[in-house]
């Protein structure tokens, strides 16, 4: 099994149950971890990414394409919004499936190639279950290699999307160095804050500040869904609080 299949084998369960969660949900919940929305926005957005990158991996464009340009089929009725997410989820997954990872297409990372996507599903489904979760009073419990391969993603993908990109280099500190520790196995990266960009890579070292906790903690404190309170800190911790938030996803 390659990448691509493993990655949409993992995106299934995770899905199933993203829309089982939500649809036990009041959908006027507030959902703290994105401040401003509830239940129904998150729903909205996550059926609004499920239905562009279907889009995507069906056409192959070679540039972007908006989401404001799909007829998303989006009920009047915000009741009616779990049920529109579970229509699309079919298609998603038969549309990965149907197509080979190596598939040239447009991403927005530096992978140009259909399996950019399964990968994109996974970890979106991940982050966006776990904040429904949270929302409902509940702990996200999510795998460790796929927290693990998630916050991989994370570093290879977002810190080179060119809005954080921008606010990264904004944010400065060229040359200093931050160290995420995973306390649960084996699980130790070290990110380069470099005027040339953000590069990381997997190993021990020392580093201005350290973040040591479970690895799907790391993952969710990536994703600014934990702040560093959750976790033991070493070191120059308004580096690790500034850092984060030039880098997490908006």
């Amino acid at each position: 099994m390659n990448d691509h299949e493993r990655h949409i084998s993992a995106a299934e369960p995770e899905i199933a149950q993203f829309v089982e969660v939500v649809g036990q949900a009041d959908l006027a919940t507030p959902v703290s971890t994105c401040p401003g929305w509830t239940v129904a926005d998150l729903i909205r957005h996550y059926g609004t990414v499920q239905r562009w990158i279907t889009h995507i991996v069906r056409t192959l464009p070679e540039e972007r394409v908006s989401e404001g340009d799909l007829d998303l089929g989006l009920p009047d009725d915000v009741n009616e919004y779990p049920r529109w997410l579970a229509a699309g989820v079919r298609p998603l997954v038969a549309t990965l499936r149907a197509t080979p990872g190596e598939t040239p297409t447009w991403t927005f990372g530096p992978d140009r190639h259909v399996r950019f996507w399964s990968r994109r599903v996974l970890h979106e489904t991940i982050v966006h279950r776990a904040d429904a979760e949270l929302a409902l009073g509940r702990e996200p419990v999510i795998d460790r290699e796929l927290a693990a391969d998630g916050v991989e993603e994370f570093l290879t993908v977002y810190t080179h999307h060119r809005r954080i990109a921008a606010r990264i280099a904004e944010f400065g500190r060229f040359g200093e160095t931050l160290h995420l520790h995973a306390t649960d196995g084996d699980g130790e990266w070290m990110i380069n804050l470099d005027p040339g960009g953000t590069k990381w890579e997997r190993g021990h070292g020392k580093g201005a500040v350290a973040a040591r906790g479970a690895t799907s903690d790391l993952l969710l404190l990536l994703y600014g869904r934990y702040g560093p309170e959750r976790f033991t800190l070493f070191g120059d911790e308004d580096l690790l609080s500034g850092w984060l938030a030039a880098a997490a996803p908006r």
